[in-house]
């Protein structure tokens, strides 16, 4: 099996790298955190199950993305990459417009979802001009 397409192959090992560090930055700091601050039990529960989708669905787009990294025909996949995109632009948006509007004291927060998700979109854009070679 020949890699096709390295963008998707590093973005894919990125995104699950992602996943991986999401999960546990959830199960040692911030999920431990929310059991012992007053919350009540259905928040909690909403956060904990919240923050384990963000880390099946970065983990889901790395397994995608390192399969697309292996397809012949490219035409197949662009369109993934492209929604992969969306999803990532949409969901740094979400994140900056909810940290500012919360009354969030300092921007330098965002930088590292920031950086993250626009390394990310980049290296996509980057795998979606791939051409093919003869």
């Amino acid at each position: 099996m020949k890699v096709r397409n390295y963008f998707y192959l590093a973005v894919g090992l990125l995104c699950i790298l992602f996943a991986a560090t999401h999960t546990l930055n959830g199960l040692t700091t911030m999920l431990p955190s929310i059991n012992n601050a007053a919350i009540d039990g259905s928040t909690k529960v909403v956060f904990t199950y919240v923050w384990h989708i963000i880390g099946i669905e970065n983990l889901v787009f790395g397994i995608a993305l390192l399969v697309m990294a292996f397809v012949k025909n490219r035409s197949k996949v662009k369109f993934a990459a492209w929604l992969i995109i969306a999803i990532l632009f949409m969901r740094w948006t979400v994140i900056t417009y909810f940290t500012l509007m919360n009354g969030h004291d300092s921007i330098t927060s965002l930088i590292p979802d920031t950086i993250a998700i626009f390394v990310v979109c980049l290296l996509l854009f980057f795998g979606t001009r791939v051409k093919k070679r003869a």
